[in-house]
Order: C-alpha cells, then sequence, then structure tokens
C-alpha cells in the first residue's frame, strides 16, 4: 500500500473542542515537554484528501519542542488505511485503524468511536464568522522529532460539545461539556514536517521517516509526560 506524500490538503467539517482542568489524556513522545493550558479534540469528516473521504478523531497536547510551542498529538484514529499510512510516515501521528461513525443533523454532529465506546458531539449556536489558523503540530517520528505546519479556514460557529468517554478509558479525563466550535466549509493544509535547529529556525526533514514512524517513544526509551 502507497500513500501520498506531504503536503496534503484536505475538506469537509470539523468539530473542535478545548478541555481544561485535566490530566494530560497520554503521555508525550520522548523529546518533547508539556506546557499549560487545554488539551484539544478533534471530530473531522474529511469529504476529500489525497488519499479519499475519511473520518478522524484526535486529541493534541500542548507541548513545547525546544522554544517552539505546539499541540503534540497523542491518540489519533481513522476509519482509512490509506491515512494512517501516509500519517505516520510524514509526520509521526500516532494514527491507528478503527470504526468511526459520523451523524449530522441540522446544526448537530456526532462522531463516535464505536470500539471505545468514545461520542464526540456538538451542537453550534453562534453566527458563522470566517476562520483562518495556523497550526503547528509537533510529533516524533523513527528519525527524530518534526515540526509540522500547517492551516485551516472555513466558517465558524461557536457552542459546545459534549465528549462521552467510558470511566476506565484512559481519555477519561475528557469526558464532559465543553467550548467548542463547528467549521464548514474546512480546507486543511498539512506541509512537509521540518526538524528542529536552533532556537527558531528550522530545516526541511526528509519527506518520509523510516518505518515505523510512530509519535509516541522510541526504542529503549519511555514517553514522559
Amino acid at each position: 500500500m502507497a500513500a501520498p506524500y506531504a503536503p496534503w490538503q484536505l475538506s469537509g467539517e470539523t468539530l473542535v473542542g478545548l478541555i481544561g482542568a485535566r490530566r494530560p489524556a497520554a503521555p508525550l513522545p520522548w523529546g518533547l515537554r508539556p506546557l499549560p493550558g487545554p488539551a484539544l479534540v478533534v471530530a473531522a469528516a474529511f469529504a476529500t484528501s489525497p488519499v479519499g473521504p475519511y473520518l478522524e478523531l484526535a486529541v493534541g497536547e500542548p507541548a513545547r519542542l525546544g522554544a517552539r510551542p505546539g499541540w503534540c498529538i497523542t491518540t489519533m484514529v481513522v476509519d482509512s488505511a490509506a491515512s494512517r499510512l501516509g500519517g505516520r510516515l510524514n509526520w509521526g501521528f500516532p494514527k491507528e485503524l478503527g470504526t468511526l461513525v459520523w451523524h449530522a443533523d441540522g446544526a448537530e454532529r456526532e462522531l463516535r468511536w464505536v470500539e471505545r465506546g468514545i461520542i464526540v458531539r456538538g451542537s453550534a449556536t453562534g453566527l458563522p464568522l470566517p476562520v483562518l489558523v495556523p497550526v503547528r503540530t509537533l510529533q516524533r517520528r523513527s528519525d527524530g522529532p518534526v515540526v509540522v505546519p500547517g492551516g485551516l479556514r472555513g466558517r465558524g460557529r461557536l457552542g459546545t460539545i459534549e465528549i462521552d468517554v467510558p470511566e476506565d478509558d484512559q481519555l477519561g479525563s475528557l469526558g464532559g461539556r465543553h467550548l467548542g466550535m463547528h467549521v464548514a466549509g474546512m480546507r486543511i493544509l498539512v506541509r512537509p514536517a521540518r526538524q528542529p535547529v536552533g532556537l527558531t529556525s528550522t530545516l526541511r526533514a526528509p519527506l518520509r521517516a523510516p518505518e515505523p514512524a510512530l509519535s509516541l517513544g522510541t526504542p529503549g526509551r519511555l514517553a514522559q509526560r
């Protein structure tokens, strides 16, 4: 199986939630340090991508790589094998395969992760406003830590999201009602990974990491909080 090289351009819609006052949902990979702040939960239905339509659920933790702040994606599930492969090799995203179900009803959206019984549902109540947000994630591929630049644009409406998580699940601290947003007409650009150099600059990394390309941990070392 092959998956396209970065950059990837994707379109669709998404629910985004900020979750504060909780313990970290998952450990960070070696070389990254935690930062204070809310976690990020993203439930997305991609209508177009380099590997076709697919669904995705992701959890990001605030982190830094040296002096660079960003989000580290510590949990990510997709229902596309090609997306899983491309996400791991291009950027070190810890994508796993799962059964995801997306439901839309008026202003309400819901994404369900069947195997873990996790449900993210959102209801938008605010007026639609243009959204243009630069996004930087910090991951670890098998060839070391990388910075992943990108950006998101679309039409956002503020609202709330509710997350249902089984009590004994590792992501249990994310459960409850939180501030959220629904973004329609979403377009995302995920650029090639960059390797950190010095305090502020980055150089382009190899387009692909050697397999396996996992975001968590490295051989002989433990992931850290």
